[in-house]
């Protein structure tokens, strides 16, 4: 496996054997036949626009924790299934084999499965947009709260807040009963529990580790044959959750954190309006971030 902390950062891959790539913010994805090959890229996105640096050593902590929380969290019974088939080189397809330096690491195979239309957030902590959303109008994807909540106060009990998952543009918070429109009651009620249970299985196990998870973000999908729900794409990363060291935290203000918050804050500190193009990332700012995700995953694994 190459150093996945070089400079160079991995921005996309171009593999014309293994047939059409279909792209992601971040992901670059491979059909090959019976399954998926699913590569994490260096590429960083924030306010849903693809920025034009990558962070080096990205991809790969991506790809490791969720290998951690697919692992560790599946060991008990009651979770919907995930997708993942394996993360071994060894074990994937013949066709990869001949880029099996860049894959080591980074990628996974999957199990093909249709996407819901909508991603499921989790929030433990009153932070990012939700934080910005009680401060105008006292709720949180329209769910009302007790007035006089400070920022980064925990919740008495987790928030499930879905959105929607913008093709183009933004994504957009949704009600619960916008979800349940959408896919089908039955099945909203099912990705709302396996969200809530995944999200507090994973949050006592993260703080034995020192680590705060504030929110998280799931994608599920249905198998393209059995239509059986599963847990589909990264899981609890710092591209996917806000992760916060627990030695740190103080309720009434904003935290220091292991995932892109920080790049976030420097393009807002620029004036940047959250539409394309994105400004630059200065030299400073993407080895500081690479450093941060480093020390995510060194915390985990």
């Amino acid at each position: 496996m190459s150093d996945p902390w070089k400079s160079s950062a991995v921005f996309e891959t171009n593999f014309p054997d293994l047939g059409t790539k279909r792209q992601g913010k971040v992901r670059d994805m491979y059909d090959l036949g019976d399954c998926l090959l699913l590569i994490a890229s260096d590429r960083i996105s924030a306010f849903d626009v693809v920025l034009p640096e990558g962070i080096p050593g990205k991809g790969y902590v991506l790809n490791q924790l969720s290998k951690f929380w697919f692992d560790r969290l599946w060991q008990e019974s009651g979770l919907v299934p995930h997708h993942l088939i394996t993360m071994n080189p060894e074990e994937f397809p013949d066709a990869c084999k001949p880029h099996v330096e860049l894959l080591a690491g980074r990628s996974m195979i999957v199990e093909k499965a249709d996407p819901l239309p909508v991603e499921c957030i989790v929030r433990g902590y009153l932070s990012g947009s939700a934080w910005k959303e009680y401060k105008k109008q006292g709720t949180v994807c329209e769910q009302l709260l007790p007035v006089g909540l400070r920022e980064s106060d925990k919740f008495p009990e987790p928030l499930f807040t879905p959105s929607t998952k913008a093709t183009k543009g933004h994504d957009e918070n949704i009600s619960f009963e916008k979800m349940k429109a959408m896919i089908g009651g039955e099945l909203a009620e099912h990705v709302k529990q396996a969200s809530l249970t995944i999200y507090q299985r994973a949050a006592s196990l993260a703080e034995e580790r020192g680590i705060i998870i504030a929110d998280t973000k799931f994608e599920f999908g249905l198998h393209r044959e059995t239509k059986q729900l599963l847990v589909i794409d990264e899981l609890l990363t710092p591209d996917s959750s806000r992760f916060w060291p627990k030695d740190l935290y103080e309720a009434g203000k904003s935290q220091p954190s292991f995932d892109k918050q920080f790049v976030r804050d420097y393009l807002d500190s620029v004036g940047w309006d959250h539409n394309p193009p994105p400004p630059h990332l200065p030299e400073d700012v993407v080895q500081q971030t690479s450093a941060k995700y480093r020390e995510a995953l060194e915390r985990f694994v």
